[in-house]
């Protein structure tokens, strides 16, 4: 694996999942540039309407983006992606495991990351051969309709289920992103809260200041 155990929980800070529904004039890659140059630590892309030749061409100027701030890059639930654009890894959620063995498809080598919202579930995916977890919605999400909230209990008995990283997820922003001091969590994953900013560079420097003090804060 091109990134350590030490790497992927480190990585967790910061976890950028794309989103080009707030783009407007600017392109996914110049956004992507913008968020890894303030500090995000992690790359996800989530693509759920383009189709294959569209994910892939991108999947790959992505790729190539990450490459240079040396951040992991995973692609959301699309293996034959991650494969054919060589992606550090994929990140699936628990519909994309049924009836298949996900790390079998991707080799030791990719980084394996896995949706779980209970704790049998958490303990499921790190048998699966997951290397992080992620666990939402804590805050509330709009970008995933059916996904529930999780509490900040479950999401700390989650945390410490298992010996992987845990990243939380949904609705985190500046403002609520300290809430997670103490569960345990190796850090945020965010979407609007880069995403959508009139200022990506900036808004990825606080939160990864408010991330890294989180860390720092579980004692």
């Amino acid at each position: 694996m091109k990134f350590t155990k030490d790497d992927i929980r480190r990585g967790m800070a910061l976890y950028a999942v794309t989103d080009r529904s707030w783009l407007g004039e600017r392109t996914l890659a110049q956004v992507v540039e913008q968020v890894l140059r303030g500090g995000a630590t992690f790359l996800q892309l989530r693509e759920k309407k383009l189709d294959r030749t569209a994910i892939l061409a991108e999947a790959r100027e992505i790729k190539a983006i990450a490459a240079r701030y040396h951040v992991p890059f995973v692609i959301n639930d699309r293996v034959d992606i991650a494969l054919a654009c060589d992606a550090d890894g994929v990140h699936v959620g628990q519909s994309d495991l049924m009836g298949r063995d996900v790390r079998a498809l991707i080799g030791p080598d990719k980084i394996l990351g896995i949706t779980a919202n209970t704790v049998e579930l958490a303990v499921a995916a790190e048998r699966a051969g997951a290397d992080y977890i992620g666990a939402g919605a804590v805050f509330g999400t709009t970008t995933k309709g059916d996904a529930k909230n999780l509490s900040l209990d479950t999401l700390k008995a989650i945390c410490q289920a298992v010996s992987i990283p845990v990243v939380a997820i949904g609705g985190i922003n500046v403002g609520n992103l300290p809430r997670l001091t103490g569960t345990g969590a190796a850090g945020a994953a965010v979407v609007s809260a880069l995403f959508a900013q009139q200022d990506p560079e900036e808004a990825a420097r606080t939160l990864r200041a408010l991330a890294d003090q989180m860390v720092a804060g579980h004692g």
